[in-house]
């Protein structure tokens, strides 16, 4: 099968030296970009027998038409190259970050004669120094109130600033001491500037010396009787503790560090950054990434850190990674590289590029990754919630699995059970690409031979609703009732819909081709083969078609593919939930049969134990030795769990 890529190149013209290769279509345009330490290695993988290819891989060589390579010389030269390469590129195969929104930062415009004090989204102000980014703009608008009454500079804009140049009279700021009015010759340029330069040492941690001086002179104003000088100076201390205070210190004053967070699924992942200067948390960027090809973790590592320094942002000492990648050495020298430069100190620190394991670190690594893991939540929940995105899903799904209309109600059937015990399936439906809760059904099957019996016995029951052979317990009955109020006379009621009788417009199954041909024989027995069948195998997000023997491969940043997964997802954390709580009822039933213990007890005995399985191979002095428990009722609860 690896014939069918007529373009394979000899394996021996592929050189074994470190090098980016670059897959291109028909029209010539990248598809996918990628480097080596290997050449020869890496591109021979891409062209083995097309079946043993991951499915995104393999729709990836099989769209493209050409391959070539560009050696270089070390495996660094090859991660600048391939970082450079995507981002001119932006090929469609490659990873595709997504900032969340444009932050906004505090700039100060340091390459100005006069600099100047913003707020702005621009990251590509020439020579300005950045600090943030922030989450809201109010944020920074409150520290500037703070801090302009301790560091008076320039916050107006260019054209007010020379139009009170001109007048020789300053603006409002100038007045009320927010500014030091170089515009009106109070400062001169070079005095202006040295006050610009004690903000950018504050916002960026230096905080301790400025404010013993600041204490100082508060000191020896009210020694010397100046009680007003003294008072303007406690004030700006106020103001400068208050501002750094917004930081929460997390960590010693000395740390400068990018912490970084990780959460992905199958379709997409997101990132998170939290910035520390000086002890304290600066900053929080988020992205979200759809994952087109099959991906380690240590290739997201790679791409998150590219797009964390694709601007002007400077590499700190310390990087915080979920994982190390592969080629940790060459991201290292890498990130160490652009810190050089835009420190422009060539004797600056080696960037460090770990994985933090223990202490203060480690712990806001944790908090770093529970937000990465809420992100990408809130990122499929809103993506979910868009009617837009919705309404197209449902027409990607329509025309690529051949149904003949949208499936505006959706039911998807999962099976979840213990080593072939307790075994539970849950139905969940999604109408006009939302979830309907009202709708969802449990199902207990007593015994099931395996997954695709007990998906045939659960579709069987469920389809009866549709047939009229049952009818469901939970809709209400309407039919020609005796009304209490005019007993005796017949009244005649409009019924409403009975929601487990509406036909669904798609059935899935969470499975592959077996699943799907336990559902398929369910249909045909109920005589209602026409209803349209799919399967959502999880491994490879393969969409299984009832009477297909080959899967439908949707693309990876598909809007449909995207709702079969959610959908799909909803079912099993439903059915799991359900066998939890049924596992909790079947566990408090035997406690509850043994005499002597009580509801208190027994939530002693599961906090303590965790579950009936380890009570079970505790000896009775593991039991008695909990409070409220003597040795004989230990000695009853052993024998009961026994029999």
């Amino acid at each position: 099968m690896a014939d069918m890529l007529s373009y394979r190149p000899k394996t021996g013209d592929i050189p074994t030296n470190p090098g980016v290769y670059r897959f291109r279509d028909a029209t010539a345009r990248i598809l996918y970009v990628g480097k080596a330490k290997n050449l020869r290695a890496r591109l021979t993988s891409y062209f083995a027998p097309l079946e043993k290819l991951h499915e995104r891989t393999r729709r990836m060589v099989t769209s493209a038409a050409s391959v070539e390579w560009t050696v270089v010389r070390t495996e660094f030269e090859a991660l600048q190259l391939e970082f450079t390469w995507i981002k001119e590129f932006e090929p469609p195969f490659n990873i595709q970050f997504r900032d969340d929104k444009s932050y906004p930062y505090l700039a100060l415009t340091l390459g100005e004669k006069v600099p100047r004090v913003l707020i702005t989204r621009n990251h590509k102000i020439p020579n300005a120094r950045y600090f943030g980014p922030y989450t809201k703009t109010w944020a920074i608008r409150e520290t500037l109130d703070l801090i302009l009454p301790v560091f008076p500079m320039r916050s107006c804009s260019d054209g007010i600033y020379k139009k009170a140049e001109a007048a020789k009279r300053p603006c409002l700021l100038g007045d009320i001491g927010r500014c030091a009015a170089p515009c009106a010759g109070r400062v001169t340029p070079e005095e202006h500037r040295s006050i610009a330069l004690d903000l950018s040492a504050f916002m960026s941690g230096k905080n301790d010396g400025h404010l013993k001086q600041l204490k100082q002179k508060m000191f020896d104003a009210s020694e010397n009787q100046d009680y007003e000088g003294a008072a303007k100076y406690r004030d700006n201390i106020a103001a400068l503790e208050t501002v750094a205070s917004k930081s929460s210190v997390v960590l010693p004053e000395e740390v400068d560090a990018d912490v970084f967070g990780l959460a992905r699924d199958e379709l997409s992942a997101a990132v998170q950054q939290f910035i520390v200067r000086g002890g304290r948390v600066r900053g929080v960027r988020s992205w979200t990434v759809d994952i087109a090809l099959d991906v380690e973790d240590g290739e997201l590592v790679d791409n998150m850190l590219r797009v964390a320094y694709e601007t002007e942002d400077s590499p700190p000492r310390d990087v915080i990674v979920p994982l190390i990648p592969d080629d940790e050495d060459a991201v290292r020298d890498w990130l160490t590289e652009i810190r050089r430069e835009r420190t422009s100190d060539p004797r600056a620190a080696r960037v460090k590029l770990r994985v933090a394991s223990r202490g203060d670190l480690a712990a806001l690594a944790a908090t770093v990754e529970k937000n990465a893991k809420q992100a990408l939540m809130l990122f499929k929940t809103r993506r979910s919630a868009d009617y837009i995105s919705r309404s197209k899903a449902l027409a990607e799904l329509e025309i690529a699995l051949g149904l003949p209309a949208s499936p505006l109600r959706i039911e998807c059937f999962d099976v979840s059970h213990l080593s072939g015990t307790r075994i539970v399936a849950s139905m969940v439906v999604f109408e006009d690409g939302l979830a309907k809760k009202s709708d969802y059904r449990k199902f207990a099957i007593p015994e099931a031979r395996d997954d695709t019996d007990a998906m045939h016995q659960v579709l069987s029951r469920r389809l009866a609703y549709l047939t009229g052979a049952v009818q469901d317990p939970e809709a209400p009955r309407f039919s020609g009732e005796i009304d209490p109020v005019a007993e005796g006379e017949i009244v005649t009621t409009v019924p409403k819909k009975k929601s487990f009788a509406y036909p669904p417009g798609l059935l899935i199954v969470d499975g592959g081709q077996p699943q799907v041909n336990a559902a398929q024989r369910a249909l045909a027995e109920a005589g209602l083969g026409h209803i349209p069948l799919v399967g959502l195998a999880k491994r490879l997000e393969e969409v299984w078609v009832a009477g297909e023997s080959y899967p439908i491969i949707l693309p990876r940043n598909s809007e449909g593919l995207f709702l079969l997964q959610q959908v799909r997802d909803e079912a099993h954390r439903f059915a799991i939930s359900f066998q939890r709580t049924s596992r909790k009822r079947d566990i408090n039933t035997v406690l509850n049969d043994i005499p002597g213990l009580g509801p208190t007890r027994i939530k002693k005995l599961l906090s303590h134990f965790g579950s009936v399985t380890v009570l079970k191979n505790a000896t009775v002095e593991e039991i008695a030795s909990l409070s409220g428990i003597n040795h004989a009722l230990a000695t009853t609860i052993k024998d009961a769990l026994k029999a």
